[in-house]
């Protein structure tokens, strides 16, 4: 598939097919997604692969909420929940400090003021779009979603996760169904102009 097709066609997908995904099709997500940008090349990312039906429930289990979890699933949740994989990318800030207060850096106060913006967190989103985008390539569905925050610590004690590394969100990935959307989806939504988010010299 071509690049620009890749692009155009990338949509969350939040409805999956009764159909597992090859897990060689996984390795491949993953082995592109650590080709992303890394400021220093820190590298601090890791991903959690939860590729089985056992561990795709742990993580629904541990992430909803227990008012979402003693009522009547949302639709939503009732699709997300189809997903044969999870895949879960994680940033460690602490990679970034350490590696910035090497000698050709010279940041040994491993001062977080000195990052305006928090590449961690950036540099491990650019790897969770390179997911979304190899899923596209490999003719699959994808989608990039938020873990409640109330559930993060319940999410770190299910599998483990270790305190330097902070979930910034979580990838479902199946094989695609049709989505009729719903209203007030990005489905059901136009795109912006060009024009109104692209500031030529001046805003």
């Amino acid at each position: 598939m071509e690049f620009r097709d890749v692009v155009r066609r990338r949509r969350m997908v939040r409805s999956y097919a009764p159909v597992p995904v090859d897990p060689a099709v996984v390795d491949r997500l993953l082995e592109h997604a650590v080709r992303a940008p890394s400021a220093g090349f820190s590298q601090g990312w890791a991903f959690l692969r939860l590729d089985t039906p056992r561990d795709v429930d742990r993580f629904w289990s541990a992430t909803t909420p227990p008012e979402a979890a003693s009522g009547t699933p949302s639709a939503w949740l009732r699709g997300m929940r189809t997903a044969p994989v999870v895949i879960v990318p994680l940033s460690n800030r602490s990679a970034y400090l350490e590696r910035y207060a090497e000698s050709d850096k010279g940041w040994t106060d491993r001062d977080e003021a000195r990052w305006p913006v928090p590449y961690w967190h950036v540099d491990t989103g650019m790897a969770a779009l390179l997911i979304l985008q190899t899923a596209v390539d490999e003719g699959l569905g994808a989608c990039f979603f938020g873990i409640p925050g109330s559930q993060v610590e319940e999410l770190r004690a299910e599998f483990g996760v270790p305190v330097d590394y902070t979930p910034i969100g979580a990838i479902t990935v199946g094989h695609r169904l049709p989505d009729p959307g719903s209203p007030g989806s990005p489905a059901r939504r136009t795109r912006r102009p060009i024009e109104e988010v692209v500031h030529r010299g001046d805003w």
